[in-house]
């Protein structure tokens, strides 16, 4: 989806449209709820005119000085008295059938948007700053639009059926003043409607703000960040800076609030004076004889009723308008096409049995982007090990990204036994594959959880979650947590059944999640390519050692690929790759590099030195 300007104009086409996709939707949400709140919202619609006109009939009726007679009376009195129980008992068992019509709109429009997002292929839209906004526009649409479009237009259905019957009972005792009345509402439509797009442009041009707004509120509380944010004090810079987007915010708002207030005063005193001249003018003709009680009271109750229905059907009206603009951001994402082509039939992932190569790969993140790999080509082939060594910014996380197909090249191929990954099941791809980044993500889900979603298919089987524990080196850790396996290990949710305890999740040091991290790869038996991006990076010295030991052991049959700052855990790969600048500038084997005078010997010796001048300065102490 390319991130566009909102269009608030508002074409006939595109309303209706969305008009329909609305109302489906709200079908489709709960059928049997739909019907009944239709059914209750006419109801509603039709019983101030009908109370209204009864009370007149039963007023006119009341001779002054006497009772109320006459057999034709008691069923106006019933009948009266069924309406204003109904007016009393319909709005609850309405609320009923809207909240139940709600969470039916909530659980549908969560299916679609999310499942939408998950159809994504690659990377590049969430890297995108203008989908994040438009993706923020989007879930705001889809958990308030579809209900607040079908809810509106209930509500105008509603409105207008009690504004129709209220002015048929206002005609019959002033036409005059019928028309007055109409007519006066129709400057507060326009205005409303003018409003409206004001409001839905407002939404979308604060958009990044509120974002940014959302990204500070997160870091003052995200327990990941909260360390440094302690230690260097910055809680007062980003408060600082939170609230410079607020006061933004809040000043866009202000000026369209002030515009509001200014366009809807002169409407509203309109109205109070159309109300109080007719009521002045009822009161005369009732002085001279020309009008009964019971009409004055019809006329008192019909205004203002008239007024009242007319003000909230165009609140509501305007509020479906808008909402109506900004379901676009909803509709236009739950259409988007992959991010990445898949072929109509694409070939299925054969087993790896020859290798991967690359083939002179050009890639960038944007067209106005520098180069971040330019011609690069090697073959890993299979059951062999490749390292890809480099400085940070070289390029080698992006090679992860494209062989994962995150993303295509913009030039050249990667070639799985020969074929194109473009031309392969991306999923299918990725199931063959098992991989460990430097930037993992650590669950709050249960411990078995964490290793077990490794491989969906096997996640519950307990003996294949400790074997992958036992390989990383981490069963020990999990067995001494209070719960095992079945620990959750968070910080921001509580243990099932603790809820509101002090602490109730449990937590891990940074090596040990890391070593969870390669468990959950673990789980992945049988793969063909093991991807391990800085997969000891977090570990000491003599855990490093145990968790290669155990790495070497995993992927004995297996083609991996091995990226590491740490040159001494690459010595072992059968092929080591240096890039430099997006360029493959050495290759070859360590012995072969480190005898030379290119970079990655330069790079092993600071290392080696480092590791040197540490044990001489140990030993002098």
């Amino acid at each position: 989806m390319t991130p566009h300007a909102l269009d608030t104009s508002g074409g006939r086409r595109d309303l209706i449209r969305r008009t329909v996709e609305a109302m489906a939707l709200t079908w489709r949400a709960g059928p049997g709820s739909c019907l009944a709140f239709l059914l209750l919202t006419i109801a509603q619609g039709l019983l101030p005119a009908g109370i209204t006109l009864c009370t007149m009939k039963v007023l006119d009726r009341i001779a002054p000085g006497e009772g109320l007679h006459g057999p034709a009376a008691l069923p106006l009195v019933a009948t009266l008295g069924v309406l204003t129980t109904l007016y009393a008992l319909l709005p609850g068992v309405s609320d009923y059938a809207r909240s139940r019509l709600q969470r039916g709109i909530i659980l549908l429009v969560q299916d679609q948007l999310y499942g939408a997002v998950n159809r994504f292929i690659g990377l590049s839209r969430f890297e995108s700053p203008a989908f994040l906004d438009r993706m923020r526009l989007a879930q705001d649409a889809a958990f308030s639009a579809p209900d607040r479009i079908t809810m509106s237009l209930f509500a105008v259905v509603q409105q207008f059926l009690t504004v129709v019957s209220l002015i048929a009972v206002l005609a019959t005792v002033s036409p005059l003043m019928t028309v007055i009345t109409v007519v006066a509402a129709l400057p507060a439509l326009a205005v409303e409607l003018s409003l409206s797009r004001e409001r839905a442009r407002l939404m979308y041009s604060i958009s990044p703000r509120n974002r940014r707004q959302l990204f500070y509120q997160r870091m003052l509380l995200d327990l990941t960040a909260i360390k440094e944010v302690r230690l260097f004090g910055l809680g007062g810079f980003l408060l600082g800076r939170m609230h410079h987007e607020t006061r933004h915010i809040n000043a866009a708002e202000e000026r369209l609030d002030r515009r509001t207030l200014v366009r809807q005063g002169p409407l509203c005193a309109l109205g109070a004076v159309i109300a109080a001249g007719g009521l002045a003018w009822m009161i005369t003709g009732a002085l001279r004889g020309e009008h009964t009680v019971g009409e004055v009271s019809a006329f008192i109750a019909t205004v203002s009723g008239v007024q009242g229905a007319l003000t909230a059907t165009i609140l509501q009206g305007t509020g479906a308008y808008q909402a109506l603009l900004l379901l676009g951001h909803y509709t236009d994402l739950t259409r988007t096409e992959p991010d990445l082509p898949v072929p109509s039939a694409p070939l299925s992932t054969p087993k790896l049995s020859q290798g991967i190569e690359f083939d002179d790969v050009w890639f960038r993140y944007g067209e106005a982007a520098p180069w971040v790999l330019r011609g690069v080509s090697f073959t890993l082939p299979h059951g062999s090990s490749l390292a890809l060594v480099g400085l940070n910014g070289a390029g080698k996380s992006t090679v992860v990204k494209l062989l994962c197909r995150l993303y295509d090249p913009i030039r050249g191929a990667i070639r799985w036994d020969g074929v194109d990954l473009r031309d392969l099941d991306p999923a299918e791809l990725r199931d063959r594959i098992s991989a460990v980044f430097q930037d993992y993500v650590e669950y709050d889900f249960s411990a078995a959880d964490n290793i077990g979603i490794g491989d969906l298919a096997h996640r519950t089987e307990m003996d294949r979650v400790m074997a992958a524990a036992r390989r990383a080196e981490v069963h020990d850790v999990v067995t001494a947590l209070p719960q095992g396996y079945g620990t959750l290990l968070s910080r921001i949710f509580d243990e099932p059944g603790d809820e509101g305890a002090e602490g109730a999740g449990m937590t891990l040091s940074g090596g040990q999640w890391q070593r969870l991290a390669l468990a959950r790869a673990m789980m992945r038996e049988g793969r063909d390519l093991l991807i391990l991006d800085e997969p000891s990076a977090g570990l000491d010295p003599e855990a490093e050692q145990r968790v290669h030991r155990q790495l070497s052991a995993y992927r004995e049959d297996a083609t991996s690929l091995l990226i590491s700052h740490r040159l001494g855990t690459v010595r072992r790969a059968d092929r080591i790759v240096v890039l430099a600048e997006g360029r493959i500038i050495e290759s070859g084997r360590h012995a072969e590099l480190v005898q030379g005078s290119g970079t990655y010997a330069r790079l092993f010796r600071l290392q080696a030195s480092g590791y040197t001048e540490r044990a001489e300065t140990e030993g002098r102490c």
